[in-house]
């Protein structure tokens, strides 16, 4: 092995959840996938469990004991511009691959973070900024190089395990550890997008949640978008028109020219007055300011619900749980699917839920707030939802690693169980299938 392990105290063990503990009894910082593949056979031999860390994103709980493979350091990008792929190693954000293929005029389908890990968040699927239009992350996935329990490298594709290759494409972490990929990329160079902010107190999210909906149900396949409600806390640092405020906001991403994209807004922005309103053409790599995710690390629980269907009574009523009223502040994220989410690829894989309509999510910061309070709120939200649910997100699970019923649907889930039995029988990946044991 060519990096030492280190000791479990080292800052290699931080990452951008804080919220769950990261105690192993030994980290090894891999560099290699021969790195990956000595450490997973060496814990193989002990009997100890294997977890898997990148940034820490998507931490599904506290890991405690056994080994944390780190795969920070294999950070190695490469673009093809000619085939229009890219190589990732294990530990790449989403920043380095939009960075890396921004000057070819191509891009990746990445999320609405720079800073979270891409392999990770495509094994979950991956529901990106313009998934819409070109499907799941997951869907343009050309081969993966996956170290399994039994401590051999594999190259999975179409024709080499594909097996392996329909079920870590949706199906997470739970076959092995993977130490690269390559994905395909698609030729957008800039696109037309921002965030409408309307003020959510009194009659306003009634307003603005109804209307999104409706307007929703209007815009081609080329337009992805969101809505997102938060109570903005009433403190200096928050700008002005935010502060003290309830507001819902709704997140736009469109490929086609500015001029039609600001014909397509327009019933939107016509909803009622904004707060603030910063939809413009941008380049794709501004395009982490769409949603201006918090950039630095926090302590937080998140879980969602994939629906078949969204009305504007129950979008409410979940507002109204999570809203300015409820006893710990949440973000709560209104994801409109449906387009090429609802294809197959032309190689299945194991993302789940093709025919969904919405997603909602909802994430809590955890700083005051214990767990058991939020999961007590959300089983709320998820008994307001229950009608219209088909099951859960696996790309937006944070903290809940106990719980993975609803990943995916039954033919899904037991083929997955199958290919567990096969590769992983004496659980050296812990955990049930789907679940990551470790962060993106």
């Amino acid at each position: 092995m060519s990096t030492a392990p280190v000791p479990a105290s080292a800052p290699v063990t931080a990452g951008f959840q804080t919220g769950f503990a990261v105690r192993p009894d030994l980290v090894v910082e891999a560099a290699h996938a021969d790195d990956v593949r000595t450490a997973v056979a060496d814990a193989a031999a002990r009997g100890v469990p294997v977890h898997v860390h990148a940034t820490g994103h998507g931490l599904p709980g506290a890991v405690e004991g056994g080994v944390l493979i780190s795969t920070r350091r294999m950070d190695s990008v490469g673009i093809d511009p000619v085939r229009r792929t890219a190589r990732i190693g294990a530990g790449v954000t989403w920043g380095q691959v939009i960075k890396a293929a921004a000057p070819h005029g191509l891009a990746p389908l990445s999320g609405s973070s720079p800073s979270v890990g891409a392999v990770s968040y495509t094994l979950g699927g991956g529901l990106g900024i313009l998934a819409r239009e070109f499907g799941y992350a997951a869907d343009h996935v050309h081969a993966l190089d996956v170290v399994t329990a039994d401590g051999v490298l594999r190259h999975a594709s179409p024709d080499s395990e594909p097996d392996l290759f329909w079920a870590l494409r949706g199906g997470g972490h739970r076959l092995g550890v993977v130490a690269g990929m390559e994905i395909g990329l698609v030729e957008v160079g800039r696109l037309y997008g921002g965030s409408v902010a309307f003020d959510g107190d009194g009659v306003g999210a009634a307003e603005v949640v109804g209307g999104y909906l409706e307007w929703a149900q209007t815009v081609p396949a080329t337009l992805t978008s969101s809505l997102a409600a938060i109570r903005y806390p009433d403190v200096p640092q928050m700008p002005q028109p935010m502060r003290g405020r309830y507001v819902i906001s709704v997140r736009v991403a469109y490929t086609g020219s500015a001029e039609e994209g600001e014909r397509l807004v327009a019933p939107l922005r016509a909803i009622r007055p904004a707060l603030t309103d910063s939809l413009r053409e941008m380049p794709y790599t501004d395009s982490h300011t769409i949603h201006s995710d918090p950039p630095f690390p926090h302590a937080y629980y998140g879980d969602s619900v994939v629906l078949g269907s969204l009305d504007e009574d129950r979008a409410g009523r979940v507002l109204e749980l999570t809203g300015p009223k409820a006893p710990m502040m949440t973000v709560v994220q209104i994801n409109h699917l449906g387009g090429a989410l609802a294809a197959r690829p032309a190689v299945d894989n194991a993302v789940p839920y093709r025919e969904a309509g919405f997603l909602v999510r909802l994430l809590s910061p955890l700083d005051g707030t214990d767990v058991a309070s939020v999961r007590t709120l959300y089983a709320e939200v998820a008994e307001v939802l229950a009608p219209v649910a088909l099951g859960r997100s696996l790309g937006f699970s944070f903290g809940g690693g106990d719980r993975t019923e609803g990943f995916h649907d039954a033919r899904t889930q037991k083929r997955l169980a199958g290919l567990v039995s096969r590769h992983d029988p004496a659980s050296l990946f812990g955990g049930s299938y789907g679940i990551s044991p470790g962060g993106r």
